[in-house]
């Protein structure tokens, strides 16, 4: 424990909140489950956008020093690491449910260290593999358990559609591509820019977002209009609760969690900083079975403690 108790238990206490604050973004395509996925991916990130306006004008010096080729690569990250990862993540819980697309986001931080001793090795560090197979192993078995359990309840359902449970598992998978893909962009952006301020260059990807965003929301609604689509536009059926989540989630999620996350990543070491991203899949299957009212089955908790162990004994490692 680092000599500042009150740091380290503080940083305790930020990541915790940062993990409720980003669980919130697996179950809001369950709150409102007639909206469509893109509706839900372009309006949360509309209102994160909005969000970002006051941000900017305040690093407003600091962005006019980015260029052309900065900007571009701040829309990239936008678009993948935002809009697109939230599409294919909303799309999965519609279809498969909460629990399993959480799990598969779960293995990040193990993903991201594969891909890391694949591409970053030269310069980060070489992770031995074979430190990582029980780690791995641990992982697939957890989500093993809770795809089971999944995949038992919907045989039981008559009604229920397996085609579109293992779309969404699929849809899930390419949700973990991308936001594998996005923090290692990122940091050889940063790692390449040591000059300039994280913050600011989080407000330049909320700044790219916005367009993005509102690019998205006219084509769905035109689309829409286009195949006479009875969802009613631009707000859906339910638009103050629409409005109100979409809001929630670009306020808290977005801004909120990322501001703790920070406070978090000052007053931890990053090894320990980084198995508290746990907290993140915790909260979110956690909100998922309590919109389900129910408690999970045995071999779900057991899924669950599998993929928290295979996580922490993963993060652990050092590269060589």
């Amino acid at each position: 424990m680092p000599e500042n108790a009150s740091a380290y238990w503080g940083g305790i206490f930020f990541s915790l909140a940062a993990g409720m604050m980003w669980g919130l973004v697996f179950v809001g395509p369950l709150m409102l489950p007639e909206y469509p996925a893109a509706l839900h991916t372009f309006g949360r990130y509309l209102a994160f956008g909005v969000i970002a306006l006051p941000l900017a004008f305040l690093d407003r010096t600091e962005l006019k020093r980015l260029t052309r080729t900065d900007w571009l690569a701040a829309l990239k990250l936008a678009a993948i690491g935002n809009v697109l990862y939230y599409l294919f993540l909303a799309s999965a819980i519609q279809r498969a449910g909460g629990a399993l697309p959480t799990m598969i986001i779960g293995t990040l931080p193990v993903v991201i260290a594969v891909c890391a001793n694949l591409l970053n090795h030269q310069r980060d560090g070489r992770f031995p593999w074979l430190q990582l197979l029980p780690s791995l192993g641990l992982i697939l078995l957890g989500i093993a358990c809770v795809n089971h359990v999944e995949w038992a309840a919907l045989r039981q359902n008559p009604d229920a559609d397996t085609a579109r449970y293992f779309t969404g598992a699929m849809l899930a998978v390419g949700a973990l591509a991308c936001w594998t893909w996005y923090p290692l962009k990122n940091a050889d952006w940063l790692r390449g820019h040591t000059d300039r301020n994280p913050r600011v260059w989080a407000t330049a990807q909320g700044l790219a977002t916005l367009p993005l965003a509102l690019l998205g929301y006219a084509g769905f609604w035109g689309w829409a209009w286009i195949t006479q689509d009875p969802l009613p536009m631009p707000l859906g059926p339910r638009p103050w609760n629409f409005v109100g989540l979409m809001m929630a989630i670009g306020l808290l999620a977005s801004w909120l969690g990322t501001l703790c996350w920070n406070a978090a990543s000052q007053r931890l070491p990053t090894a320990l900083a980084g198995q508290l991203i746990v907290f993140e899949t915790l909260a979110a299957l956690a909100y998922a079975f309590l919109l389900r009212a129910q408690w999970p089955e045995p071999l779900t908790l057991t899924g669950i403690a599998l993929l928290i162990l295979g996580v922490l004994r993963g993060v652990r490692i050092k590269p060589l």
